[in-house]
């Protein structure tokens, strides 16, 4: 007997997230959450969110166990701003049982429905910084802090629920022994020249901030054209600069300007935390926040996070700049691999930019659809 539960008390909440650490609590490949932040994305009065989204979330018991999960989100500004019609659903766990999983996806489908919405898609987070995809290749990977990691089969089980496949992303890596600066060094003196450009660098987070919403800004202007996009608010970027920048080293964050100071360019990279996640198991305290700061310093391996160029300035080689930049930072630091989060795998510009560096591509992932 399956029942579902919505999430209301903080027990049920504690439950919903911690539910992963039981059926992962045996894998070496599994990146852990940090409980308190998962726990402060579901509390409406720290995330902003939760002015132009909903979530309600679902527990799924089988004989009073604890057996699966899930999160149907609806982003407001996607349905009414954009005429987008879509049901979202993410954070999808379950044991190896179907009967939970559709369990669960119905409780998806009937909020859905009630709102008049016309397709639901999953798993992916309430906006395009939050996790996405579903793992189809690449179990026996390690994994890292910005995305979900899942056993082979879950991806039956959207069969067996009558989903399509609906957009495909990779990720890859590459030593950093692959970067060449003679692909870039000439190109983005040429480029500054050219374009009146220069790039800034930073050894403390408090000179980022002067920045960070201008950084913001532009994320919307050079992402907005891709699929499912949702714009950052005003009061969102607040809550992204307290929950990320703090965990960046200032140097891993590179800004071009042009001669009038304004923002064309930005990247933001940062420290491989997923040995440390581990380490961790989800508790910042007491010794966990004391690990996450020595990996901040230590790691030699990095994640390329974001880039983005704004549209004037998008196929003009802006990004050799950027490169040059971590290139030298890179060397530095004795950096040995360099990662880089999910991407569209159409995004044929951004794949571009990282061809001379021979990536693998170690884990694909993708996102499923179904009309409602």
């Amino acid at each position: 007997m399956i029942t579902t539960k919505k999430v209301v008390s903080k027990a049920d909440y504690k439950a919903f997230v911690t539910f992963p650490f039981k059926i992962y609590k045996d894998s070496k490949y599994w990146v852990p959450p940090i409980v308190s932040q998962e726990l402060a994305t579901f509390n409406k009065s720290k995330n902003p969110i939760f002015n132009d989204a909903e979530a309600t979330l679902f527990l799924a018991y089988k004989n009073n166990k604890l057996v699966g999960r899930i999160a149907a989100i609806i982003n407001w500004l996607e349905v009414k701003d954009q005429n987008i019609k879509k049901m979202r659903f993410g954070w999808f766990d379950f044991i190896d049982d179907k009967d939970v999983s559709k369990a669960l996806i119905t409780e998806v489908y009937n909020i859905g429905k009630a709102n008049n919405l016309e397709y639901t898609e999953g798993p992916v987070g309430f906006s395009n910084l939050d996790k996405v995809g579903v793992m189809t290749e690449g179990y026996k990977q390690v994994g890292n802090m910005i995305t979900w990691y899942n056993h082979p089969y879950y991806i039956n089980h959207y069969e067996a629920l009558g989903f399509d496949i609906e957009k495909k992303y990779s990720e890859s890596r590459f030593p950093f022994a692959n970067v060449k600066p003679e692909f870039f060094l000439k190109a983005q003196e040429l480029i500054k020249r050219r374009y009146q450009l220069k790039p800034l660098t930073f050894t403390k987070t408090a000179q980022v901030m002067p920045y960070a919403d201008m950084m913001f800004d532009l994320f919307n202007e050079s992402y907005s054209a891709l699929s499912s996009f949702v714009a950052i608010t005003d009061i969102q970027k607040e809550y992204f600069k307290k929950k990320f920048i703090s965990f960046i080293n200032p140097e891993y964050i590179k800004f071009v300007v042009d001669k009038e100071d304004k923002l064309v360019a930005f990247a933001i990279v940062m420290p491989r935390f997923a040995e440390a996640l581990q380490q961790i198991n989800g508790k910042l305290f007491p010794l966990g926040f004391l690990k996450l700061l020595k990996a901040k310093k230590e790691s030699k391996d990095v994640m390329f996070y974001l880039i983005g160029v704004h549209p004037e300035y998008q196929n003009k080689g802006v990004h050799a700049v950027i490169f040059n930049e971590y290139y030298n930072t890179f060397r530095k630091k004795d950096i040995k691999t360099c990662y880089r989060t999910p991407e569209l795998e159409d995004n044929e510009a951004i794949h571009k930019i990282w061809k001379h560096f021979n990536p693998e591509v170690y884990i694909r992932r993708c996102t499923f659809k179904k009309t409602l």
